[in-house]
């Protein structure tokens, strides 16, 4: 789900550049295609369940003023429902669903497995220090590189902005990424805290170049792509003609096509392009345990504790969560003018994935929860903890449009965060809006870092905000965030 500039489960912010492409936005919905390539298999959604498909997606494109999507859903391990929507830019006359968007962090799962794979060749362990293969990195005697593909590393992240920052604008090395940000102080102890790091990835690939004696993308080429059939890009190359065009917003402006970063940025940390299609085959070899070993899918499915015991909710390049008691894997991705979410639950054979050319807005997580929550229902057992957790939110958002939020309700770090300056602003920007004509969650409840993450659209006739909550787990737990803004 957190998603995220190569982040997964976040809300992205915007994403600037210093110039830009001087052309009008096109129109949402000038161009809409339906692309089944096996007919058959497509009969597995009834016509009413792909009607409502298509409303959901059409929808989360509205409401954010997102140019296009093209998604794929994986039901029982096959591919059973593919299509593009909208626009995809002035480089691609008519929308496909053949076209490859930047998916951008969800790289880091094929980067992570391309580890796995050089363990199983013994040419290295998860439990290498990195002193082994770059002794000049800081600490390199005390990071793994398990530490490296579980975010627990220290290394300082060299994007955590959510826009492109000057350098950007120039092309880069790993080696160069490298150099400025893993050379740094740790951010903290190994293994003691899980903090989003894309140096660390970079680190990662190019172990698996010195390693391997080949390139990176050659090398995933060989092992995972030729042998699933997908024929994903460097998303440095996918760029122009037959390509998707970015798109970015300010706040709430006009959509304007986006100028991509420099090559060598998302590299190993992000570096794919490629079609929903494409992802679902990989989401299905993860389904059915195949071009990997099993052990390998379970290794990289397994939740990282950091060393005090607390769960990281985070495996080996992917995000990890439960469903009515299914593990649930997933990633998002944020590249220029690109978003993307992943979701697969293996043990119920399942996959979606949504690919959008704009980085603002929710669009993926709308979908990606919509098309679940309507293909997957939520057990019913679940239901009455959630309503409960929903009507604490309402009194909570309530209490604190009347600038009387209950400390009661929240953690240290929330009373912490809740100071009376923001409380007050609060309470004047959402005070005169009154009482929502509707307060309903987003999807289901998912875990990160020790906390339960809950998403809320609170509607009004003219507008509609989105509430953001984590919370401590159960019934009761108190609110360690509850962030209201403007929704897509």
């Amino acid at each position: 789900m957190t998603g995220f500039s190569l982040r997964a489960d976040r809300a992205p912010a915007a994403r600037p550049s210093h110039s830009r492409i001087a052309t009008a936005f096109i129109r949402l919905g000038a161009a809409t295609l339906l692309l089944a390539p096996l007919p058959a298999l497509a009969q597995a959604l009834t016509p009413a369940q792909e009607a409502k498909v298509d409303s959901i997606v059409k929808d989360a494109l509205t409401a954010g003023k997102v140019p296009s999507a093209s998604i794929a859903i994986v039901r029982d391990g096959k591919i059973v429902y593919t299509k593009a929507y909208g626009n995809q830019g002035p480089n691609v006359p008519k929308t496909t669903v053949n076209a490859r968007y930047q998916i951008a962090s969800i790289s880091k799962q094929f980067t992570a497995a391309a580890i796995l794979l050089l363990q199983n060749e013994g040419k290295l362990s998860l439990d290498d220090k990195l002193s082994k293969y770059f002794p000049d990195i800081t600490d390199a005697d005390q990071i793994t590189i398990r530490e490296l593909l579980s975010h627990t590393s220290g290394l300082q992240d060299y994007w955590p902005q959510d826009y492109s920052f000057a350098a950007m604008e120039h092309a880069v090395t790993p080696q160069q990424i490298v150099d400025r940000w893993a050379k740094k102080p740790l951010d903290f102890k190994p293994g003691t805290q899980w903090q989003y790091s894309n140096t660390g990835y970079v680190v990662a690939g190019m172990i698996v170049e010195k390693v391997s004696g080949e390139k990176l993308m050659p090398f995933l080429r060989e092992h995972i792509f030729k042998p699933l059939g997908m024929n994903p890009v460097n998303q440095d190359t996918a760029i122009g003609p037959g390509f998707p065009t970015g798109y970015h917003r300010y706040a709430l402006g006009p959509v304007r096509p986006e100028k991509p970063a420099a090559p060598g940025w998302l590299w190993a940390a992000g570096e794919l392009s490629m079609t929903a299609s494409d992802l679902a085959r990989w989401d299905i070899a993860r389904i059915d345990r195949t071009v990997l070993p099993k052990q390998d899918w379970q290794e990289q499915e397994t939740e990282i504790k950091l060393t005090d015991g607390k769960p990281s909710g985070y495996g080996l390049g992917v995000s990890l969560s439960t469903r009515d008691g299914h593990k649930v894997v997933s990633h998002g991705g944020e590249a220029v003018g690109f978003l993307s979410e992943n979701v697969v639950i293996p043990s119920q054979k399942y996959a979606v994935v949504a690919l959008v050319n704009a980085d603002f807005g929710r669009a993926t997580s709308a979908i990606t929860q919509g098309i679940t929550n309507l293909l997957l229902p939520a057990k019913a057992s679940a239901g009455a903890d959630e309503a409960k957790r929903t009507n604490m939110a309402k009194t909570l958002y309530a209490e604190l449009q009347q600038g009387k939020p209950d400390t009661a309700w929240l953690t240290t770090d929330a009373q912490y965060y809740f100071t009376p300056e923001a409380v007050k602003d609060y309470a004047d920007s959402l005070g005169p809006l009154g009482k929502p004509t509707a307060f309903e969650e987003l999807g289901g409840p998912r875990l990160r870092g020790g906390f339960v993450n809950r998403n809320y659209r609170i509607t009004y006739p003219d507008q509609k905000l989105l509430l953001v909550t984590y919370a401590e787990p159960g019934a009761d737990g108190k609110f360690e965030q509850f962030i209201v803004m403007p929704a897509g």
